[in-house]
């Protein structure tokens, strides 16, 4: 398992961060996709719909799409501009392909300027953030699942609740080309910031993910470690990044 390593530092702060991902037993190959810059705080993962060219097609180019036009974007409006490239550059990938084409896009992008950070959401993986002791789920995902439960459709673990997790009601490649949620968050001493597919989500439980993300200082280690759980747990792909605030 090959751990990736960056380092940057926000309004004199310093950020650490690792990412890796792990392939699973579902799958042949990984439709996950992750960017850790290695000049600016920058951190993307990608998790792509279904198993077939249009899944990969759809995690690189949004990947390569939204890691160049989010270059230099330092706010709202420049960061919706990066998402509907990705829309626009999915959307004309899907059009060559058969298949479904399409996949999530959560990013963790520095505002130095701010002393702060934008996550990007599109899709269901997802941004976590521990903070004194409590881990936090900080993004919304975009489907039927997660409409069902909060307005009590179904129970989460019931068959329909499982099956509602793979409609998407947002994602890269969507015909409508819908936008991303983004929030920005300030960045405190301390605070551990985890974006991750529903491959470590779905298979890793709250309680473990907290217990590693806090109790696992160095951040390689503690994806590695979120990582091999997966791979005891679950059979599908998983991608974790785990940003440390020094």
């Amino acid at each position: 398992m090959e751990i990736s390593l960056a380092e940057w530092t926000v309004a004199g702060r310093r950020l650490t961060a690792a990412a890796g991902s792990v392939v699973g037993r579902r799958y042949r190959a990984n439709y996950d996709v992750f960017h850790l810059d290695a000049a600016r705080p920058l951190a993307v993962v990608a998790d792509g719909m279904g198993d077939g060219p249009g899944s990969t097609a759809a995690g690189r180019t949004a990947m390569d799409v939204f890691v160049r036009h989010a270059a230099s974007a330092q706010d709202a409006g420049a960061l919706r501009g990066a998402v509907a490239e990705v829309q626009r550059a999915v959307i004309a990938a899907g059009r060559e392909l058969s298949d479904l084409t399409g996949c999530t896009l959560t990013a963790f992008v520095g505002d130095s300027s701010a002393g702060a950070a934008w996550l990007v959401q599109l899709g269901d993986s997802r941004a976590y953030r521990l903070r004194d002791g409590l881990l936090e789920l900080l993004t919304v995902d975009h489907t039927a699942a997660w409409l069902g439960v909060l307005n009590g459709w179904y129970a989460p673990d019931s068959p329909p609740g499982r099956a509602a997790r793979y409609r998407l009601t947002r994602y890269a490649g969507h015909p409508g080309a819908p936008e991303p949620d983004l929030l920005n968050v300030s960045l405190r001493p301390g605070d551990r910031f985890l974006l991750c597919t529903d491959g470590v989500a779905d298979q890793v439980g709250y309680d473990r993910i907290s217990q590693v993300v806090a109790g696992e200082a160095n951040p390689g280690a503690a994806v590695r470690t979120l990582l091999t759980d997966t791979l005891v747990t679950g059979d599908d792909n998983a991608t974790a990044v785990l940003l440390n605030v020094g």
